[in-house]
């Protein structure tokens, strides 16, 4: 169960933690391969000092309750994320971005790496904000807001302290380096228009997931297309991603 993989993994730490989550791999419920902008893949180890493991980990921040909030963030990595970034995404996962039904059934399935203790979800129930902008610029604020659901157990973010106590953990422990899956259910009447030369992609919308902690928000920008849209830049084959 996750929460017993947590537990076995905090047993591991020996420092206090800043925290943070991150989406490391995201697949359409039609097919196609992708991971959130500014993702480095296995050159980024999932258990080490703060400032290895957090590296390419996205950072929002703002108001951690307002996900609708124009903006891609950073990584210590990266910088400022942008739109270009994709290029380099898909240099990991492959040529084809994650494919969603445009029914109303589509959804984007995730794998979300708590890196450290506040990195997990908003709550007991395992959400997650998460909001999609049609133009695939980063253009939040008028974007649909969503739930993304997982099997995360969190409170503001943060791994759910009872669980550390039980095992005479008192405090956040450094790297959790658990994965956990999350879900998002895209609505109908979803039009992507988004564009970007340097990865030669057009008619995607991007999809931010992001926690509530006032640490961050921590989380990440997916992009995706609407399966079988007229004009999708997509390719022929898929390449796994390796985290």
């Amino acid at each position: 169960m996750y929460a017993t993989s947590v537990i076995f993994l905090a047993l591991s730490a020996v420092n206090l933690v800043c925290a943070h989550g991150n989406i490391q791999s995201v697949t359409g419920d039609r097919g196609g391969n992708g991971t959130a902008l500014g993702i480095k893949g296995a050159v980024v180890p999932r258990f080490g000092k703060n400032d290895d493991t957090e590296s390419d980990t996205t950072v929002f921040g703002g108001n951690a309750n307002n996900p609708a909030t124009n903006g891609l963030g950073k990584t210590t990595d990266n910088g400022e994320l942008k739109v270009s970034d994709l290029a380099d995404t898909m240099a990991l996962s492959g040529n084809t971005l994650p494919q969603v039904s445009g029914d109303g059934t589509g959804t984007i399935t995730g794998s979300w790496r708590i890196v450290t203790s506040d990195g997990t979800a908003n709550n007991k129930r395992g959400e997650l904000f998460a909001v999609v902008d049609t133009t695939g610029t980063g253009q939040y604020k008028d974007g649909t807001q969503l739930t993304a659901t997982s099997d995360m157990v969190g409170h503001r973010g943060n791994v759910v302290q009872r669980a550390l106590q039980a095992i005479g953990i008192q405090k956040r422990a450094t790297n959790v380096g658990a994965d956990a899956t999350f879900s998002v259910k895209i609505p109908a009447g979803i039009t992507c228009t988004g564009s970007d030369s340097t990865s030669g992609q057009s008619n995607f919308c991007l999809l931010k997931v992001a926690n509530n902690n006032n640490n961050g928000p921590f989380g990440g920008n997916i992009a995706f297309q609407i399966a079988h849209c007229s004009g999708n830049t997509t390719a022929e084959r898929e390449v796994p991603f390796q985290a």
